[in-house]
């Protein structure tokens, strides 16, 4: 199933069962518990980020050769950062290129974004699918300038930005993706590849996050991991690509589909 969450004309959220038609049925219910399809059509003005969740845990370096790229070692544990959940953009609205804490080098990164549907903790890697709702695109947004020389040797700051978490275009329940390391992955900017990977280059793969992150942790309906991403990233170019006003992004998941958003600069803030 792909479930979207939207907003309708006069502002009530809502999810829905999107159709091949792009339409959607209305769902009834909450999807971490039960829920059902109605036969109601969902009256879509504004489509959002397919969930709000409760914790956003990311994971760096977790593709072979975007290690390689970018000169660093593979890693022997999964190495781990958070985002905020305020940082959520939802599909189609812009990335800010932070102007009040400046930055002149922001990333882009396509990852599979993995979302936690119950509760779990201590749990084994064989059983870690069965936690999971499901998956989408997600975009992570990364300032370098303050990940890497402002960010007191930590990579949260850089990460963190207001818009810096683009999701969606929708969620696939885990029925419609039994293996998710076999999947094509891109970042396609201002019409041109940058990225253009397989999740089956992970060096940790999703059951292994989920054990991971699990370890005497409680991962909250909700909790969205960022699993990596594969090759391509601006930082690595030469010259160094980075978003700017005006640009176009777009992260494309085989079997998921394509989330989009221009890239704006932050709106100076008023004047005291």
């Amino acid at each position: 199933m792909r479930i979207i969450r939207y907003s309708d004309s006069a502002g009530k959220i809502g999810y829905g069962s999107e159709q091949a038609d792009g339409s959607a049925f209305a769902i009834r219910g909450d999807i971490f518990a039960e829920f059902e399809v109605t036969k109601d059509r969902a009256q879509i003005k504004h489509r959002l980020a397919p969930i709000v969740p409760s914790t956003i845990w990311c994971i760096g370096l977790n593709y072979k050769l975007h290690a390689i790229e970018t000169g660093s070692k593979i890693p022997e544990y999964p190495v781990l950062f958070a985002k905020s959940p305020s940082a959520l953009q939802n599909p189609g609205d812009p990335i800010q290129i932070p102007t009040y804490l400046k930055s002149e080098e922001v990333d882009f990164e396509c990852e599979l974004a993995v979302v936690i549907g119950k509760a779990c903790k201590n749990v084994r890697r064989d059983q870690a699918l069965s936690y999971v709702l499901g998956y989408s695109c997600a975009n992570d947004v990364s300032a370098r300038d303050w990940q890497l020389k402002r960010g007191g040797t930590q990579w949260c700051r850089g990460k963190t930005f207001d818009t810096f978490a683009p999701l969606g275009p929708c969620l696939v329940t885990k029925d419609d993706i039994p293996d998710p390391h076999t999947l094509r992955i891109q970042t396609i900017l201002n019409g041109e590849s940058m990225q253009d990977g397989n999740t089956n280059d992970m060096i940790f793969d999703v059951p292994t996050l989920i054990e991971f992150l699990s370890g005497s942790t409680t991962l909250l309906p909700g909790t969205l991991i960022l699993t990596g991403t594969p090759l391509g990233v601006g930082l690595a170019r030469k010259p160094p690509v980075w978003l700017k006003p005006g640009d176009k992004i777009s992260i494309v998941i085989d079997k998921i589909g394509i989330l989009t958003n221009p890239v704006e600069a932050e709106p100076a803030p008023p004047s005291s």
